[in-house]
């Protein structure tokens, strides 16, 4: 469908190109007139989900017509929100590419990788990359209005709570009668008290808004709750005398993780408990990409909540304390993996990625999945047709997991602790609408499984919260 016959026969002037069927490959394009219209996110695919056309996660062409795009806003830089900009370059697009300030600093970091990971490792493709890309990110401040379409559209960012520099934006159009509509996008919203990060905090209205629903079927535990249960849990996991593993994504969870797990080192060594299985145990992030991330988290701490910045006031460092090792380059990564199946020492071992579909935690799994002194500890949001999902779903039971073509029989121990999601829940995403003094017209959700959108879509309409609730097919 062309642009001009959809904006003419559609109420919201709104093209969902990801995030329909699922909740990755994130992509909307907002219309301002037929030949002008922005993109918000640009997300890679992941597992057994696909694209609006029915195109595959392996499929990462864009399949959609530019021609009216001028601009590309990212609400964060998770891969499945910006996995396909390099492909976006590649088709053509050379307008700005709008985010937070702090995301303009992970960015760059986060798409070398994804080109060097899934598209080639020709330094001088990658370099000629990055240096399109780098031209066309333009920082913005949160709570600062940008002109994007002359005077048909500007956009401002506000704080999401979802990892450092997410943002959701909220969209001011002018159509061609001169009407105004606000128009908000949630990216993917934080639960509050979220590590590092400060809540997001609720817009005082809109005409339409586009809301994630990952969580929209559940409610998590609090974060007192969810930090009690990780240390219970990584306790437990300890007492069978091998390694717990953490999948997590290099950028967001694995630093609040970090965060919370310096909190807990803290309270036993105040407490001086004698035989703490916490006092000399190594927490190694076996990842490079989580290093640098974790590095510029540090020199990003302007944008820390105030809690983070008053543990630093008083000495402490919550992501570069004592015990924490960091493991680079890939032969230290093998020999590592090899001594603590071998030794079965105990240590908790955070790597990407984060739903176990790739990357350093994979050479983990396949030396431990089998041996029950070692357990999987998921503590994020793991997709449909990704292995980290069928570890989560089998392993309780002694299922099994194919990787690589291989069969691995889940013998390791197996828990979940989905309070750790950096995603709001139900009722955050409630309150994020009942906070608004305008309610909207109309709520989309997209950005969640079948059941979770469904439930979210009869909670809003139970307390009439909007007039019309659109599920995207």
């Amino acid at each position: 469908m062309s642009a001009m016959s959809y904006v003419a026969n559609a109420t919201a002037n709104i093209i969902h190109h990801g995030a329909v069927n699922g909740v990755t490959g994130s992509c909307h394009q907002l219309f301002a007139s037929p030949l002008h219209s922005i993109l918000i996110d640009c997300g890679l695919f992941q597992g057994a989900e696909t694209s609006p056309q029915g195109r595959s996660g392996n499929d990462l062409s864009i399949e959609f017509d530019l021609s009216t795009v001028q601009a590309l806003v990212v609400t964060h830089v998770h891969i499945d929100h910006v996995g396909r900009i390099p492909y976006l370059i590649a088709a053509g697009f050379r307008g700005p590419i709008y985010c937070s300030c702090p995301s303009a600093k992970l960015l760059p970091l986060v798409l070398e990788d994804a080109l060097k990971v899934g598209v080639t490792r020709d330094a001088t493709l990658i370099d000629r990359f990055m240096r399109y890309i780098r031209q066309q990110i333009r920082p913005l401040n949160y709570g600062e209005w940008q002109s994007v379409i002359d005077n048909k559209l500007r956009i401002r960012l506000q704080r999401a709570g979802h990892i450092l520099g997410s943002a959701y934006v909220e969209c001011d159009v002018q159509d061609d009668h001169s009407t105004r509509r606000r128009v908000i996008f949630s990216g993917d919203l934080g639960a509050p008290h979220t590590p590092l990060l400060y809540a997001p905090h609720p817009p005082s209205g809109c005409d339409e808004l586009v809301i994630e629903s990952t969580y929209g079927d559940r409610q998590h535990h609090h974060r007192k709750q969810r930090t009690q249960a990780l240390q219970k849990t990584i306790e437990a996991a300890l007492r069978d005398d091998g390694s717990v593993l953490i999948p997590a994504f290099s950028i967001g969870r694995t630093q609040e993780l970090l965060y919370e797990i310096e909190g807990i080192i803290h309270q036993q060594r105040r407490r001086s408990e004698s035989g703490s299985p916490w006092h000399q145990l190594p927490i190694i992030v076996d990842s490079p990409l989580a290093s640098r991330f974790t590095n510029v988290y540090r020199q990003l701490n302007q944008y820390w909540d105030n809690e983070a910045k008053s543990r630093v006031r008083r000495g402490r460092h919550p992501l570069s304390f004592e015990q924490l090792i960091t493991v680079d380059d890939h032969d230290s990564h093998m020999r590592l993996v090899a001594r603590l199946t071998q030794t079965k020492q105990p240590a908790i071992i955070i790597a990407a990625s984060g739903m176990c579909a790739g990357g350093r935690i994979m050479n983990y799994l396949k030396a431990m999945l089998e041996d029950p002194s070692h357990n999987i500890l998921f503590v994020g949001y793991q997709a449909r047709g990704t292995p980290g999902r069928d570890i989560q779903q089998y392993g309780p039971r002694q299922g099994y997991v194919d990787i690589d073509s291989e069969r691995y029989t889940i013998r390791a121990g197996v828990e979940t602790i989905s309070g750790y999601s950096a995603h709001a829940d139900q009722q955050d995403l409630l309150n994020f609408i009942r906070r608004m003094r305008k309610k909207p017209d109309t709520v989309r959700i997209v950005h969640g499984d079948d059941d979770a959108k469904n439930i979210l879509k009869a909670a809003i309409l139970n307390e009439r919260l909007a007039r019309n609730v659109i599920v995207p097919a």
